[in-house]
């Protein structure tokens, strides 16, 4: 039986509901519409449909016609769910396997004899930190700036910290504020939310940095994010677990809808945004530090131009000067007449 993943998925969203919508509308679709044929735009979200079994030939052979939803997505969602199911049971039962293997190595010579600091690269970053996970006992502690991981991994990360969490591991995960439009994004942290984790989102820019039982944290090697450092100094540690105790106090809950608060994020936004134009970053590392890509940040930069009623960045820079605008209010600024 086919299996369908996230670009598949995507696509629905996209364009095929929309075309279902618009064929059971109509009541059904000619063989010979031009949307319908090879090479047309609207092409693969039909073939897409046809392939899930929502749309078919009438009997005569002449019109597409829908069929009731309900009657094909439990043979689409059941298959996931099974898969997702035993994944997470294998993944537990691994994680099991290896704990006794763990706790006689941290009990070993060796442990300690390799230093408090190991360097790893590349394809050997992603294997440490699911081991590293799997053997979680208590608590897990995670900062993930920008909104960068794919589907692929993020559903990865939703098997293996939902297996810690089933164990009963207490986590909190720090995002930007940019999380909050990601759809992959929401898709994980209803997972762990549904199993006890927190989620909280910030709008200040901080690094990647993932900490296990406070006594290994996990952090990028600079700017390179194919080379991480595992940290095991007792010191240290404690020092970026009080780094990330500071921002979660200031972060704002993700699954908190509230008008009001949804609101100050876009306030917050906004203010980061200012402070990036006054302290003259470039706009790739404008964009970077607030999460979002460089298009998003040059729309954030062109809503403030309209609000001050400016044509060039520089008219925007000296208008805002005039005002005093400074980007640390905690309120809006509304430009006057």
């Amino acid at each position: 039986m086919a299996t369908y993943g996230p670009d598949q998925r995507a696509l629905f969203e996209s364009r095929s509901s929309a075309l279902y919508e618009e064929l059971v509308s109509a009541g059904s679709f000619a063989l010979t519409d031009e949307r319908l044929q090879d090479g047309a735009e609207l092409r693969p979200a039909f073939d897409l449909l046809v392939d899930l079994g929502l749309v078919v030939l009438d009997p005569e052979g002449e019109h597409w016609v829908a069929e009731d939803p309900s009657s094909i997505q439990g043979r689409i969602v059941a298959p996931l769910s099974q898969e997702g199911t035993r994944l997470l049971d294998e993944s537990t039962q691994w994680a099991k396997a290896f704990g006794s293997l763990s706790q006689a190595w941290r009990r070993s010579p060796a442990a300690t004899d390799r230093g408090p600091i190991a360097y790893l690269r590349d394809a050997a970053i992603g294997p440490y930190l699911n081991a590293l996970v799997a053997d979680v006992e208590e608590e897990l502690l995670t900062a993930q700036p920008q909104t960068g991981r794919d589907a692929a991994s993020l559903a990865a990360a939703a098997l293996r910290d939902t297996a810690a969490l089933e164990r009963g591991v207490r986590m909190r995960t720090l995002y930007q504020h940019s999380a909050r439009r990601s759809s992959v994004t929401h898709t994980y942290v209803a997972a762990v939310t549904a199993r006890g984790a927190e989620v909280r989102t910030l709008d200040e820019f901080f690094n990647r940095m993932i900490v296990v039982d406070r006594r290994v944290a996990v952090i990028p090697a600079g700017d390179d994010l194919r080379v991480a450092v595992a940290v095991r100094e007792p010191s240290v540690v404690a020092y970026l677990v009080d780094v990330f105790e500071r921002a979660w106090e200031r972060g704002r809950p993700y699954t908190n809808k509230d008008t009001s608060m949804m609101r100050d994020i876009a306030v917050e936004q906004r203010a980061m945004t200012i402070r990036m134009l006054i302290e003259g970053h470039a706009d790739p590392q404008s964009a970077k530090r607030l999460g979002v890509s460089p298009r998003t940040y040059a729309g954030y930069v062109a809503d403030l131009k309209e609000e001050y009623e400016a044509e060039t960045r520089f008219q925007l820079g000296y208008v805002m000067g005039q005002r005093g605008v400074s980007g640390t209010e905690r309120t809006t600024d509304t430009p006057t007449d």
